[in-house]
């Protein structure tokens, strides 16, 4: 009986270590994989997938495997809070990567803030969403992707500096995303002396912006400055041109998801907003080699990423984090973050290459200088200055 109860217990301890490799890198990866933000989502998660593949066929990170744990938040703040909680107690990752949704990260980013587990916003925007703990000793949310107060006085500068339209009308969607956004248009026109002659609002699933840009062009707008995403989006270049209302739209990043550009279809066209990654052209080797790469793996219809700013973006995110669990060579929450504060080596990135990106005071990777405008023709987002399109980012 004895023997039989000792083999018993060998059996069962190397099933489970079979099942669950005490060594591998527990992942959090969570975005809207459904539902209007879905093309953001998706295209983040395929980003991080190919990294979090690159880095495992090539040894993994200090030997250890990369093991991605993927959750749908639908672009809910109360979904993204419990997966938050689901991770933390239940899968025990060691760090999270992903929020596409300004909303959803500030709902759910605190429970990892509590739990002293690093995130990496990789989408989100909300200028707020790595500042909200201004009282901690440490703060555990990073951001790789352009945070609002840089896009928003790049839209003005773009309308009112090189434009010289100062009648502006801001359109934006009534979610905290739109909002934020809103709110750092204003201040960013108030350096100009501008203030909006009409600021009109709408909510996640409106088919109709008539009234809203009525009341726009009876103000006399020569021009719309968005903050949505690119359902809303289509329906706002849509509406003007039913109007026969021809005036430029000039707005947030999410003019480039997929979901705008081929809903406006040519209505689309012209419309400009601040970028870190633009598809085509590839400008340097890492950006062309992580295009095929993308384009070979997970096969986008008609060749074109559905929002390659997400794609880069979360695929440079698991670079930087394999660097700090490396450098920290430990999984632990402090040692991740202190070593993501003061990365030792530089990270080659698709966005650009990551040279201390971090500071124990600054969790934004992203500066004005990263960013580049994009215009959409012909049914992608293109480079709307030349010397940015021939430029090598560094």
């Amino acid at each position: 009986m004895k023997i039989r109860r000792h083999i018993f217990a060998i059996t069962t301890a190397a099933m489970l270590s079979a099942g669950a490799h005490a060594a591998d890198i527990k992942i959090a990866v969570q975005g809207p994989f459904t539902g209007g933000s879905s093309s953001m989502g998706v295209s983040m998660r395929d980003g991080v997938r190919l990294a979090a593949k690159e880095i495992n066929a090539a040894g993994g990170i200090n030997g250890n495997k990369i093991v991605l744990i993927e959750r749908d938040d639908e672009a809910k703040n109360e979904r993204g809070v419990q997966i938050a909680q689901e991770m933390i107690n239940n899968e025990k990752v060691v760090v999270a990567l992903g929020y596409a949704n300004t909303g959803v990260a500030l709902a759910s980013t605190r429970f990892y803030q509590d739990a002293k587990i690093a995130v990496i916003d990789n989408i989100a925007t909300g200028s707020l969403v790595t500042r909200q703990f201004p009282n901690a000793p440490e703060n555990y949310v990073f951001r790789i992707a352009a945070a609002d107060n840089i896009q928003a006085p790049m839209i003005a500068k773009e309308a009112v500096e090189k434009r010289g339209l100062k009648k502006v009308a801001i359109l934006a969607d009534s979610t905290n995303y739109g909002q934020l956004g809103r709110e750092d248009l204003e201040k960013a026109l108030k350096v100009y002396g501008v203030t909006p002659v009409a600021e009109e609002k709408f909510n996640l699933g409106d088919v109709d912006m008539t009234s809203q840009l009525l009341k726009a062009k009876n103000a006399g707008a020569e021009v719309v400055l968005t903050y949505a995403i690119g359902p809303e989006l289509a329906q706002i270049a849509n509406g003007m041109a039913k109007l026969g209302w021809k005036k430029p739209i000039i707005g947030s990043w999410t003019l480039s998801m997929a979901s705008f550009i081929d809903t406006a279809g040519k209505n689309g066209d012209g419309a400009v907003m601040p970028e870190t990654f633009i598809q085509q052209p590839a400008n340097t080797p890492k950006r062309k080699a992580f295009v095929d790469n993308y384009l070979k793996d997970f096969k986008p219809k008609n060749g074109i990423i559905a929002s390659p700013v997400s794609a880069a973006q979360g695929y440079d995110s698991v670079y930087v984090l394999a660097a700090a669990i490396k450098q920290a060579n430990s999984t632990e929450g402090p040692k991740i973050l202190a070593a993501l504060q003061d990365l030792k080596t530089p990270v080659e990135g698709v966005v650009m290459t990551y040279n201390k990106p971090f500071s124990a005071t600054d969790h934004e990777a992203i500066k004005a200088k990263d960013v580049v405008m994009g215009v959409v023709e012909n049914g992608r987002v293109q480079f709307l200055n030349a010397e940015d399109a021939t430029a090598k980012k560094k």
